[in-house]
């Protein structure tokens, strides 16, 4: 049946994941390349405290898992080369799921280069970037998903980038993946089961049951995919591009709002003639400000050149602000039509006018946000107003962010697959294809994880983008 068949191919991949790929033992250092207070090198693989110990001034073979060891780490001709802090890791207590090391030394170049020569000299390999993560992932000490959340973590710039990142290592997005397909799997049992008593005309999945149960699911993957576009913006950083027309408070409303005089501020029109790009952190989010040239009609060379720009910026923000003088009720109607332009051509960007000099002329607009860039009125409104335009419905606090591209793409697989089982069951057609479309949504979701096989290429594309020593 099915139910067999599809569990213990499972069961036989966890297996293999959990065996040891290759016995050799790799090394690498686990710190940046320069100079400083400490280095760390890790070993990892059979024998990683016998070959260690080599070199170090007590023995480690015999000493207990999660224990650290001083002493003097020297060449394979008996020169010191360092005072060492050794720690030990037993097979399957280590990150790695290995016998591993870790080597703290003292963070100098050549000390760092004499140490792995050292280790080298023994066939201890240089580690390919990933490939302690790779083997924790092999052997079972993470699935994929968390092993991917490895790399995000050390890569996260931000409050929410990391709290994102550590949810996802701890588990959380697994175990909810994992929950789906155990229903599924329980339904998609029952259907084959169907199909093996085809000519005696039974029923073991109740319909409506199922209905049910794939509307719940669908609905949760969708919700997941539609997250991707606010956890890819958390990790990578939401661009917000300030455009408008010349002498509106750009560059002002940029100084504002990073406290500092960044850009040039005139009373003289286009004298912003490129973009300047600068970072703020609010409550946790990285947003990348965009300070655009001025838009207008212009014969001046550079200046065409800095607009050019400008509207290339605004193609690639999540979020725009359409800056508009208050004071100059022309400008106000002219910058609402880019405003509804801009939203007609690019309903996935956010769009937000921006009503400015209101110290001067104070108007009240439906939608938007009045400020004095000047006089620092409205600022702390505009900031609270592109949190809420970047987390819209989502609970950052208890709901799952995703903020990988190959976990969206396996979701969105998942919603086809449940959409087309959906259809299937509402127009009563035949078992077989209901039972190919969850087996292709059980797969799409396994592929997440790594529950079921994985291309060895996208494995290696995988780890690939990790930094060595990790």
């Amino acid at each position: 049946m099915f139910e067999v068949n599809f569990l213990e191919s499972e069961v036989l991949f966890e297996v293999i994941l959990c065996m040891p790929q290759n016995n050799d033992t790799i090394c690498a250092l686990a710190t940046p390349n320069a100079i400083g207070a400490i280095a760390i090198i890790r070993v990892s693989g059979t024998h990683a405290k016998q070959k260690t110990e080599q070199f170090f001034s007590k023995k480690l073979s015999d000493k207990a898992s999660h224990t650290v060891h001083f002493g003097l780490f020297k060449t394979a001709t008996g020169e010191t080369i360092d005072e060492v802090l050794i720690s030990v890791f037993d097979s399957g207590k280590s990150f790695t799921g290995e016998e591993s090391v870790e080597i703290s030394c003292h963070a100098s170049p050549y000390i760092q280069q004499q140490i792995l020569e050292t280790l080298v000299s023994i066939d201890c390999r240089l580690a390919e970037p990933g490939e302690f993560t790779k083997r924790a992932f092999m052997n079972g000490k993470l699935d994929l998903s968390q092993a991917e959340a490895v790399a995000d973590l050390i890569a996260s710039q931000s409050k929410q980038a990391h709290q994102i990142a550590l949810r996802q290592l701890r588990g959380n997005f697994s175990h909810e993946l994992h929950d789906l397909r155990e229903k599924l799997i329980h339904f998609a049992s029952l259907i084959e089961l169907e199909l093996d008593f085809a000519e005696e005309d039974v029923e073991f999945a109740d319909r409506t049951q199922l209905k049910a149960l794939v509307a719940e699911v669908l609905q949760i993957v969708k919700r997941l995919a539609q997250s991707f576009a606010l956890g890819n913006a958390l990790k990578n950083g939401v661009p917000v591009a300030i455009v408008g027309a010349p002498n509106t408070g750009k560059s002002t409303l940029l100084n504002q709002l990073l406290g500092e005089d960044r850009a040039i501020v005139s009373n003289i029109a286009g004298t912003t003639r490129d973009v300047i790009e600068e970072t703020l952190n609010i409550d946790g989010i990285l947003f990348r400000l965009i300070d655009t040239a001025g838009i207008r009609e212009t014969t001046e060379t550079i200046e065409a050149l800095g607009i050019e720009r400008s509207q290339q910026k605004i193609e690639q923000a999540s979020i725009v602000l359409c800056m508009a003088d208050a004071s100059n009720p022309e400008n106000v109607a002219q910058v609402q039509a880019w405003q509804t332009d801009l939203m007609e051509l690019h309903p996935d960007k956010l769009v937000l006018l921006v009503l400015n000099k209101v110290d001067i002329n104070s108007i009240e607009i439906e939608n938007s946000i009045a400020i004095s860039a000047k006089k620092g009125l409205g600022i702390d409104q505009l900031k609270s107003k592109l949190v809420a335009l970047i987390i819209g419905t989502f609970d950052l606090q208890n709901e799952t962010i995703v903020a990988n591209a190959r976990h969206h793409e396996a979701l969105l697989k998942t919603a086809n697959a449940l959409e087309k089982a959906q259809y299937d069951l509402d127009n009563g057609t035949t078992g077989d294809f209901i039972a190919m479309d969850i087996r292709e949504a059980m797969r799409q979701l396994g592929n997440i994880t790594g529950e079921i096989q994985i291309d060895k290429d996208l494995l290696g594309n995988i780890f690939s983008k990790f930094c060595i020593g990790k």
